[in-house]
C-alpha cells in the first residue's frame, strides 16, 4: 500500500522521555496496517529502532562513512518488526564535532543512494533528540524534511522546559517552509494532576494533546 509520495514525521523529546519506544510504536502500528514504514533514528545513542529489531546490532551511518566511505543502504539498514526499514544516522567521535552533524549526513547519504525511491515508503519517521535545539537537531524541522513535527513530554518539569523550547524553533521555521507542529504526545501519565498539567501547557502554547499515554510497569515472566 504505497503512496506517490511519503510524509516525512519528526518525533521530538528529551532524552528519556520515551520518545523511541513511542516512535517504534508508530511504526509498527503502520505497519501491521499494511503501510510501508521507514524509521530514522537521530540520536547519537543509535537505540531509536532497538526494539524493532530485537537488539541486533546495526552499524550507523557516520560509522559507516567514516569506514567505508562509501556504504550500501544495505550496509546501514535492517529490516524490523512488520517489514520496518531501520537506521541510525549516529554521532560523531565523542569530544569531537557536533552530534546533530549525523542527522545531514544520514539524509544526505539515503538520497543520494534513492532510498525513498526504491523502497516506496508510505511513512518516513525521524526519532530525534530535543534537549537541545541545535542547528543539527533541527534539520528535520528546519530544511523542510518532515512535513510535520510531535513532541513527545511528560508532566516533569525538564520534560515541559524541553517541549517548550522546541516549540520556539518548530515555530521560527514552520512559515519559511519547515515542518509544522503537529500537537503534543503525552507519555508516561499516571496521575490526574499529570494530564492537567500537560493540558495546561498545551492550552497556553496553542497546540493540542493528540494521545495520552499510561504508564506501563510490566510485570517479570
Amino acid at each position: 500500500m504505497s503512496n506517490a509520495k511519503p510524509r516525512h514525521i519528526a518525533i521530538y523529546g528529551k532524552g528519556g522521555i520515551g520518545k523511541s519506544t513511542t516512535t517504534s510504536n508508530i511504526s509498527a502500528a503502520l505497519a501491521e496496517a499494511g503501510h510501508r514504514v521507514v524509521q530514522i533514528g537521530c540520536d547519537p545513542k543509535s537505540d531509536s529502532t532497538t526494539i524493532l529489531r530485537g537488539g541486533a546490532d546495526l552499524p550507523t551511518v557516520l560509522d559507516s562513512l567514516r569506514d567505508s566511505g562509501r556504504p550500501t543502504i544495505a550496509d546501514v539498514s535492517a529490516t524490523g518488526f512488520g517489514g520496518v526499514l531501520c537506521i541510525e544516522a549516529g554521532g560523531p567521535v565523542p569530544g569531537v564535532g557536533c552530534a546533530g552533524r549525523g542527522i545531514n549526513a544520514a539524509v544526505d547519504l539515503l538520497h543520494e543512494l534513492r532510498l525513498f525511491e526504491e523502497f516506496k515508503p508510505d511513512y518516513v519517521l525521524y526519532d530525534v533528540l530535543g534537549d537541545v535545539v541545535c542547528g543539527g537537531f533541527a534539520v528535520p524541522i528546519r530544511n523542510g524534511i518532515a512535513e510535520s513535527a510531535f513532541v513527545v513530554t511528560s508532566s516533569d518539569f525538564m520534560a515541559i522546559f524541553a517541549a517548550n523550547n522546541l516549540f520556539k524553533a518548530i515555530g521560527k521555521y514552520a512559515p519559511s517552509g519547515g515542518a509544522r507542529l503537529g500537537g503534543v504526545i503525552a507519555n508516561s501519565i499516571q496521575t490526574p494532576y499529570a494530564t492537567a498539567l500537560i493540558d495546561d501547557f498545551a492550552a497556553r502554547t496553542g497546540t493540542g494533546v493528540v494521545g495520552y499515554v499510561p504508564r506501563s510497569h510490566g510485570r517479570a515472566e
